[in-house]
């Protein structure tokens, strides 16, 4: 049976957990759509990340039922903000697991309580969703590429990623995937997808829907 439920009145999750155990517990496999970060029509749909952890730690649930084997929870945060930057929607705040308080403590009891056994306050680990690795933020002078990089300025990008290229002229076949990538997403590449046009050119020239 498929699940698909509207969060118009915020228990897109709930509904969608409560049906397929109500389901599944009657012998028969079930399916719930489910978008990241919970956005969909209106209001929103059920939210993938929430629905995997209801069901994997949620007391009565946890142990009791078999998600499909390919699921990833370890991908949850980098997924959470690529969909982010890609539909141009910040995460909420308080979003599950993935929001910017998920694992915040502040009062004086709570942070007291996280540090000294993360179980008190938190039900999961972040690590477990990937999340926890530093990020680079630049606070002076910022080289990007894209549609009109020059050579240099994508060197200097490139060598912050700690990529070398060989000679000029593999930089410059880079570069022009770079500049077609950037041309069909509109937006500045992210990390991940300079990292990946570099290690994998013959693929990405493959997958981008403009020509080189």
């Amino acid at each position: 049976m498929e699940l698909h439920c509207h969060n118009d009145l915020g228990m897109a999750v709930a509904c969608s957990v409560a049906g397929v155990k109500g389901v599944i517990d009657a012998g028969v496999d079930a399916y719930i759509n489910a978008t990241i970060n919970g956005m969909g029509e209106r209001a929103g749909n059920a939210d993938l990340v929430s629905i995997i952890l209801a069901i994997t730690k949620s007391s009565g649930l946890a142990g009791r039922y078999q998600l499909d084997s390919k699921i990833n929870l370890s991908k949850a945060w980098e997924i959470a903000k690529y969909a982010s930057y890609a539909f141009g929607v910040e995460i909420p705040i308080n979003q599950v697991a993935v929001g910017a308080n998920a694992f915040a403590h502040e009062s004086g009891i709570h942070a007291d309580g996280a540090l000294k056994d993360r179980r008190n306050y938190e039900l999961f680990d972040y690590e477990e969703l990937g999340r926890g690795d530093p990020e680079i933020i630049d606070t002076g002078r910022m080289i990007t590429t894209g549609e009109y990089s020059g050579i240099k300025g994508f060197r200097n990008v490139y060598e912050k990623l700690e990529i070398e290229f060989k000679n000029d002229a593999e930089a410059e076949k880079i570069l022009e995937l770079v500049r077609y990538a950037n041309v069909h997403t509109q937006k500045p590449l992210t990390s991940r997808e300079l990292r990946f046009i570099a290690s994998y050119p013959e693929v990405a020239r493959k997958i981008l829907t403009v020509t080189p």
